[in-house]
């Protein structure tokens, strides 16, 4: 039984890697990514968005293809550690609940469709944080169920959860969720009294000086932005209804139900609960009552609370295995038809990203992840790309990323947005560009957008408009201007909005 579900999960593994390079392969950069793309760039210590694991993992898949710059390249060292990912979470589950379930956990998150299609193959903060946290969460499950009071289990836990500080702010329910579980379970409180869990402590905080440094050095600027995207004052009741309807959609319904089914069996017993059962409910309950909580007076992006969802895997890994031994026909059946939907919607995105054969009316949801290419393309034919003493800017962080990818860093790109640059304003000095000439790309087409950098230019033309194309058909046209002599410093000081006012685009 045992090996034929480690060749499951093996052939599991090896398919599903093959796949996302093929997915990461035939997608252009999403926005995000783009952008992120800028931190292989500026190396440093963290990162006005997010720690700097997301530039290490990119800059390892850059250099194992031997510096080729492609949207596959930046990606490959988030497939690669999504493949781990998978490892660890089969082998976490079955320490526990066995090989059966193991392999039905892994194969849970590889349905599953945030993790399987974008934290586990775009440049993003959340395929380290995934793999790191899921190694933290196997750790403390060693370190209080399977060998309380001994030490090097919580020297796993310090390293993993090291790994998930410098991924993603997340990261800090991991402890927190360890610790309401130590406090409300009197069997797992004696490990107070020994030194393992400072340890821990001791080395997790490790995974935090980078970005300590980082923020001591640039007013604590990353800090005061995510801190105030958690706190309001006015209560959003479509916020409750985000936080039931965006999980599931990124996770995907039948998916989501699982996860369901298990919170609204196993919470009213939770007193009663013990073992790895009750650790995994108390690491669970954590994340996901705050995001509801902020969700109620913030907005919030719909993929947040899924971390919240990451420590009940072992469980549906463990109900799918009992349901498959008692009805293995319903359980193949449901797979299938849960792969096979995964495969279609997947194929419908990527269709519609690269070619756009569908119009819709509202905004077109791969408009994110279509025609910078083709943009970047135009830029090298029209020798922008080599104009000496000349840089790129736009109005949008997230399109001045995406510039900066599509032309391959070959010109200076920036973005010119007073009080919401993002890293931008951290990677140059507003004098560094003066006396030079830039080129403006409005998306746009706001006539009204190129009066505000008038006065910092001696003079402003306007050239011809930029066709952005997929699959060879015209879909968005880009305004675009010369900017000549920058005579004036344009402002980058981050400055720090009212909640009320912050543009909810990070992820």
């Amino acid at each position: 039984m045992a090996g034929c579900q480690r060749r499951n999960l093996a052939t599991l593994i090896l398919v599903t890697f093959i796949c996302r390079v093929a997915w990461a392969a035939s997608l252009e950069t999403g926005q995000d990514e783009a952008y992120h793309y800028l931190y292989t760039v500026y190396p440093d210590w963290s990162y006005f968005d997010h720690p700097p694991m997301l530039m290490v993992v990119a800059r390892l898949g850059i250099a194992a293809c031997g510096g080729w710059l492609h949207p596959v390249s930046i990606r490959l060292g988030f497939i690669l550690l999504f493949a781990g990912s998978t490892w660890v979470m089969y082998q976490w589950t079955r320490r526990f609940y066995g090989e059966r379930a193991g392999f039905y956990a892994a194969l849970a998150l590889n349905l599953s469709a945030y993790y399987t299609a974008a934290a586990g193959a775009f440049v993003l903060p959340d395929g380290p944080l995934l793999f790191f946290a899921l190694l933290t969460m196997w750790a403390v499950s060693e370190a209080l169920i399977t060998s309380p009071g001994k030490l090097l289990p919580w020297v796993w836990v310090g390293l993993a959860c090291a790994g998930a500080m410098l991924s993603k702010y997340h990261s800090v329910f991991l402890p927190l969720g360890t610790l309401a579980y130590v406090l409300a379970t009197p069997s797992a409180r004696g490990n107070l009294r020994t030194p393992g869990p400072y340890l821990a402590a001791a080395i997790g905080f490790l995974g935090l000086v980078p970005v300590l440094i980082w923020n001591s050095q640039h007013d604590w600027a990353s800090f005061a932005f995510q801190s105030s995207r958690a706190v309001g004052l006015q209560f959003r009741p479509e916020g409750l209804a985000l936080m039931l309807f965006g999980p599931m959609g990124f996770l995907f319904p039948w998916i989501w139900y699982s996860f369901a089914l298990i919170l609204v069996t196993r919470i009213p017993r939770l007193r009663s609960a013990t073992g790895i059962d009750r650790l995994l409910l108390f690491m669970a309950l954590l994340p996901l009552v705050l995001f509801t909580a902020v969700a109620c007076i913030r907005p919030i992006l719909p993929h947040w609370p899924l971390f919240g969802f990451l420590p009940l895997y072992p469980l549906v890994g463990a109900a799918w295995a009992e349901k498959s031994l008692s009805q293995p026909v319903v359980v193949r059946r449901w797979i299938i038809f849960m792969s096979t939907a995964l495969i279609l919607i997947a194929g419908a995105f990527l269709t519609q990203a690269r070619f756009g054969l569908v119009q819709f009316p509202f905004r077109d949801p791969c408009i994110e992840i279509s025609g910078w290419e083709s943009v970047g393309e135009e830029l090298r034919t029209r020798g922008i790309v080599d104009r000496p003493d000349t840089f790129l800017f736009t109005d949008r962080w997230y399109e001045s990323g995406e510039l900066a990818f599509a032309v391959r860093n070959r010109i200076p790109v920036t973005c010119y947005k007073k009080g919401d640059a993002r890293g931008f304003a951290f990677w140059s000095r507003p004098e560094d560009w003066l006396h030079k000439d830039g080129i403006l790309i409005d998306s746009d087409r706001r006539p009204d957008l190129i009066e505000e950098y008038r006065p910092y230019f001696r003079e402003v033309e306007a050239l011809p408009s930029i066709e952005m194309k997929r699959g060879g058909r015209l879909f968005r046209v880009l305004n675009a201007y010369l900017c000549r002599d920058q005579i004036r410093p344009y402002p980058y000081t981050y400055v720090r909005k009212s909640p009320e006012n912050f543009e909810q685009r990070l992820p």
